[in-house]
C-alpha cells in the first residue's frame, strides 16, 4: 500500500516538475524490465489470489517470498545508474536480510498485529502463525528486530499496517525514480542538442 501511494504521489510530482520545465513526463530506460512481473509471480500465487494462497504451505509461501525479493534486488542493481535505485536496491536488501534470517517470513510482534487490529489481543497471534506474508514473532526473538514490520502508519491513515525499514527505503526510491523523471531530459536529446550547435 505504501509503495503504491509512493508511486501515485511520484508520478503526480513528476508530472509537475515536468509542467513547470515545459517538459513532457520521460519514460524511464530500465533494463531487465522484464524481471519485476517475473518477480512478482510467486508473490502473487502465495500471497493474493484466493485460489491458491490457501494451499500454498508456510515452507513455499517463504520461499516464494524469498525468491521474489532476491530477483527484485537484481532488477535493482541493474538499474542502479538510474534515480532512486540505489534507496530501492537498499530496502529490498533489508527486507531480504530480515526474511532470510526469520525463516523466509517478513518477522511482525504480536503487538503490532493487536495495533492493526485493535480488538484482538496478544494471545490470538501464536508464534510462529503465519499472516499474509508475516510471521508472528516476539520482538526479543526476533533476529534485527529494527528491520521487521514494526514502523505503524499514523492512525489517522485510512489503512492501519505496519512497514519495515526496508519498506521505507522502497517507497522513497520509487517516488525519487518518478519526481526524476520531470526534471531531466534523456542522454540521447541533451547530446543531439550539443551537436546540433556545433
Amino acid at each position: 500500500m505504501i509503495l503504491l501511494l509512493a508511486i501515485v504521489a511520484g508520478l503526480l510530482a513528476g508530472l509537475a516538475r515536468a509542467r513547470y520545465k515545459g517538459r513532457r513526463l520521460r519514460s524511464p530506460e530500465l533494463r531487465l524490465a522484464w524481471l519485476v512481473p517475473v518477480a512478482f509471480l510467486p508473490q502473487l500465487l502465495a500471497f493474493y489470489l484466493p485460489a491458491t494462497r490457501g494451499v500454498v504451505g508456510d515452507n513455499l509461501a517463504a520461499a516464494a517470498l524469498v525468491s521474489s525479493q532476491a530477483l527484485l534486488l537484481v532488477f535493482a542493481w541493474f538499474n542502479r545508474n538510474q534515480p532512486g535505485f540505489w534507496a530501492l536496491g537498499i530496502g529490498l536488501a533489508l527486507n531480504l536480510l530480515v526474511i532470510s534470517l526469520n525463516g523466509g517470513l517478513m518477522p511482525v510482534s504480536p503487538e503490532i498485529l493487536t495495533e492493526i487490529f485493535p480488538n484482538t489481543s496478544p494471545d490470538t497471534w501464536q508464534v510462529g502463525m503465519r499472516v499474509g506474508w508475516n510471521v508472528v514473532l516476539p520482538t526479543a526473538a526476533t533476529r534485527l528486530w529494527w528491520l521487521s514490520d514494526h514502523i505503524l502508519l499514523p492512525a489517522w491513515f485510512p489503512i492501519r499496517k505496519a512497514l519495515s525499514t526496508g519498506d521505507v527505503f522502497i517507497a522513497g526510491g520509487a517516488f525519487w525514480l518518478l519526481w526524476a523523471l520531470g526534471g531531466q531530459e534523456k542522454q540521447a536529446t541533451r547530446r543531439k542538442a550539443i551537436w546540433s550547435l556545433r
